[in-house]
């Protein structure tokens, strides 16, 4: 009997496939699971790559990849009673990585669980320093009565590594109507519920991607047009963003300066500026001209 179902989803993954799937099939586990590879139209050697490995692999036509969609239609496939999503570029540290993560399951009151992600060699500095906030050492266990301490984090979840039980997902399936952060989007209605999220530092993966200043600005937009029409932003979550952008400033500006260091202190400010601008823009989309927020949307929100 499958009891994991690992759910890998690819488009033009070569480089990160092999390594992924290499991990995956390494862990030390005694539980049954099974992989799943769901391509969008690769056309490089992503496919020949997975079929190197027992997984089970589908493809979808190019062009169809959704983000909610997508998740769900893989769910779909899946025999077994857990479902762990990994992106296809994001490399478990450890050979207990899956064990670790399925083990908060003992809690019948906890539905989802999301792990860490570590940067990758060659990060940026404003990676770094964001991937350091977000995903700290202590472990966290979401539920409402953490809600106002938690502020802005009450709602992170992450299906570059993350799992979810089976009867959760039936129950509360990806939001099909969001283009982007359907990650966040199924957390609400998990924790709006009533069921748990844990946080589990101890499930780490490699994982960043460097952004440029611009398409910072443009991907916190689309965050701040997702937040506002799910309302996830209270009182608290305003205060808590607030902290920790003073917080985060302080960070930038005590790193080293010496050896042309100064001139990366400022381009992270820049960036950490234009991600604040842009999520601000996004809260109040309702008074941008349509033409100005297509501009402004990274992932199409807009049409």
């Amino acid at each position: 009997m499958i009891e994991i179902s690992v759910l890998v989803l690819t488009k033009n993954e070569a480089r990160n496939v092999g390594a992924c799937l290499e991990a995956i099939f390494s862990q030390q586990t005694s539980a049954e699971f099974e992989v799943i590879v769901v391509d969008s139209g690769s056309s490089d050697e992503t496919l020949e790559i997975a079929r190197q490995y027992p997984a089970k692999i589908y493809e979808i036509p190019v062009g169809t990849f959704h983000h909610a969609r997508t998740r769900n239609y893989a769910a779909s496939l899946a025999e077994g009673s857990h479902l762990v999503y990994l992106a296809a570029d994001a490399l478990p540290v450890n050979g207990d990585w899956l064990e670790v993560l399925i083990s908060n399951f003992s809690d019948p009151r906890v539905g989802a669980v999301y792990g860490r992600h570590l940067p990758k060699p060659g990060a940026t500095t404003e990676r770094q320093i964001v991937l350091s906030a977000v995903y700290g050492d202590e472990r966290l266990v979401k539920n409402a009565s953490c809600r106002s301490e938690l502020g802005y984090r009450y709602y992170h979840f992450s299906t570059v590594n993350a799992a979810l039980r089976r009867s959760v997902w039936q129950a509360i399936p990806f939001p099909e109507d969001l283009k982007v952060f359907e990650d966040v989007g199924i957390a609400k209605g998990i924790l709006d519920a009533g069921w748990r999220i844990v946080y589990e530092p101890r499930a780490c993966v490699y994982h960043s991607h460097n952004h440029s200043t611009k398409e910072l600005f443009r991907r916190y937009f689309d965050s701040g047009v997702v937040s506002r029409r799910l309302r996830l932003v209270d009182r608290e979550a305003r205060e808590s963003l607030r902290r920790e952008a003073w917080r985060l400033l302080r960070q930038n500006w005590a790193l080293p300066s010496g050896n042309g260091h100064r001139g990366m202190v400022w381009q992270t400010m820049l960036r950490n500026l234009a991600k604040s601008i842009g999520w601000m823009l996004g809260r109040k989309e309702q008074y941008l001209p349509l033409r100005l927020k297509r501009r402004f949307s990274s992932f199409g929100l807009f049409g």
